[in-house]
């Protein structure tokens, strides 16, 4: 039969299989809750590999979710430009800085844009009263709550009036109206960034926390021409964002773009772009890529626990065939074949290490689902991966019980029934 030829010589008929095996389930069951401690330390290996495996793939899967889901959020049809060769979390420039002047030139030489935002931020410390707080003010026209889909729970946007004139007027997120004006409404009210005092004319709808680990709602927003004149004192612009007519006109629109801004910028033909033209599929792709293979990477950290936990399954099983020498040697003297005693140690160390999968999955899925509640992010299990892990841990018991078993089925009766 299949298990004689698996088993060697040693292996039973194949009309005694069903019962070995049933038989061999029930010792190793018995071995098990004998050894109730030395059990559960020996596949606790097992339980943190899987445990970890699972965990990490689930958050994975589910901060590549969340990422995906901001991204589109802002629409797919948004294109972000920034000076530098890579893209930043907040806009920053890493190189030379764009000037309004640019913003204007693509509004007014590049067809099928429907809005153009360009904006630069610093960190700011706003006061109300005897409240502050530390928040991010940025410098936008009036385009920007188009282009990033902002809407308000209070006041209104920025005037054409205020953009073009550099008015003392701002609009405030969520964060910094509990900072400080608690459950105040901040309409009307001044308040002072730096050196600088502004009314507030608007309260934006709060978004919450980003995927990034941001809080969106903690933001102050003054007129472009305001910020360079009294905040920055100068004209650079950190990130010009265009909101395109259509998809498909996004690499079009891209190309003229990247063609404009070389033009403006002076760079000659072979040399490389100083900045970067980005739609939100490229950050999408971007963005997801790093996640799985963070992913990827602390999964194959965590799976290295296994291994670990199946050279301890293999450590207790040699111990337990030391053990239970004389017990091997009564058997074998009253007629059980050497197979038999290969299936009953292999079935104990199956057993042992898919007992350890299984509690690994369980308290997996419930620290997936936990952790994915604390941080914000969906809890998406992948039943694939759960499965391949719970029969990974199976494959373990195989692959480090073989040896043990191995060792007990070929011990000499006579020597076993000697053995103190």
């Amino acid at each position: 039969g299949e298990l004689r030829r698996w088993c060697g010589p040693f292996g039973p008929p194949h009309r005694e299989v069903g019962l070995m095996l049933f038989s061999a389930f029930k010792l190793a069951l018995g071995s098990i809750a004998g050894n109730a401690m030395r059990s559960f330390l020996t596949i606790l290996g097992v339980i943190i590999g899987v445990a970890a495996v699972i965990t990490m793939v689930t958050l994975g899967s589910g901060a590549t979710e969340q990422v995906t889901s901001d991204i589109e959020g802002l629409g797919s049809n948004l294109v972000m430009i920034v000076p530098g060769s890579g893209m930043r979390m907040g806009g920053q420039a890493v190189s030379k800085p764009f000037k309004s002047d640019d913003a204007d030139a693509i509004r007014d030489q590049i067809a099928n844009v429907v809005a153009v935002s360009p904006s630069s931020q610093k960190r700011i410390v706003a006061v109300y009263g005897n409240q502050n707080w530390a928040t991010n003010v940025t410098g936008i026209v009036g385009e920007y709550f188009d282009v990033f889909d902002w809407k308000f729970s209070e006041g209104r946007s920025l005037t054409e009036g205020e953009v073009r004139s550099g008015a003392s007027s701002c609009v405030i997120g969520e964060t910094v109206r509990i900072e400080l004006f608690g459950a105040l409404s901040p309409i009307g009210e001044s308040i002072r960034l730096g050196n600088v005092s502004c009314r507030v004319v608007g309260l934006l709808d709060a978004k919450g926390q980003s995927s990034f680990g941001t809080d969106q709602d903690d933001l102050v927003l003054v007129p472009l021409r305001t910020f360079q004149r009294r905040i920055s004192g100068n004209t650079d612009v950190a990130l010009i964002a265009i909101s395109v007519s259509g998809e498909a006109l996004i690499n079009r629109v891209k190309g003229d773009v990247t063609y404009l801004l070389r033009e403006r910028r002076r760079i000659s033909a072979g040399e490389e772009d100083d900045f970067s033209v980005r739609d939100m599929t490229e950050i999408t792709d971007m963005l997801t890529s790093t996640t799985t293979i963070m992913t990827m990477l602390l999964g194959a950290v965590a799976g290295v626990s296994m291994l670990v936990g199946g050279i301890g399954i293999m450590n207790i099983m040699l111990v337990s065939v030391t053990e239970r020498t004389r017990e091997i040697g009564i058997r074998l003297a009253i007629g059980a074949r050497r197979g038999d005693v290969l299936l009953q140690f292999l079935v104990e160390a199956v057993v042992l290490a898919s007992l350890g999968g299984l509690i690994g999955v369980i308290l997996a899925l419930l620290a997936s689902w936990l952790l994915a509640g604390m941080m914000g992010i969906p809890f998406t299990p992948d039943p694939a991966i759960v499965f391949l892990s719970f029969v990974f841990s199976a494959v373990v018991g195989v692959a480090f019980g073989y040896f043990p078993a191995r060792r007990a089925a070929t011990l000499n009766p006579i020597e076993a029934l000697r053995y103190e």
